[in-house]
């Protein structure tokens, strides 16, 4: 079983991603902030699943926080609105990949099947 955190300020997204990772035999953690992501990652996540726009901390500075201390943690990014300056500083900062919303629930299960090897 693989650890998952989902990162989103958007009930209905956490939950969508949830019940679908959690069918796939994954243990998942849901944050709607920043302070509670970096909380949860703190216990040894296998993947992240992070939102670009989140308030009071943005996926950026997540992510950047998560790849400091986890330089190896396959992060996803998750975006509204494909702002391409902050898609590449992302993926320079050590994001697989991302997906615009609305995405495809089942490529984003595959792909994260795939970056944990499952």
């Amino acid at each position: 079983m693989k650890r998952l955190l989902i990162v989103d300020d958007q009930p209905g997204i956490r939950l969508l991603l949830n019940e679908v990772l959690k069918k796939e035999g994954h243990v998942t953690y849901l944050a709607a902030n920043g302070m509670e992501a970096l909380k949860y990652a703190e216990e040894e996540m296998d993947c992240v699943l992070l939102d670009m726009k989140i308030p009071g901390m943005d996926g950026i500075e997540i992510l950047r926080r998560l790849k400091e201390k986890w330089p190896q943690l396959p992060v996803f990014m998750m975006t509204a609105y494909g702002e391409l300056e902050v898609v590449q500083e992302a993926l320079d900062l050590g994001a697989i990949r991302y997906f615009t919303k609305p995405f495809d629930i089942f490529e984003v299960r595959d792909e994260v099947n795939k970056a944990l090897n499952v």
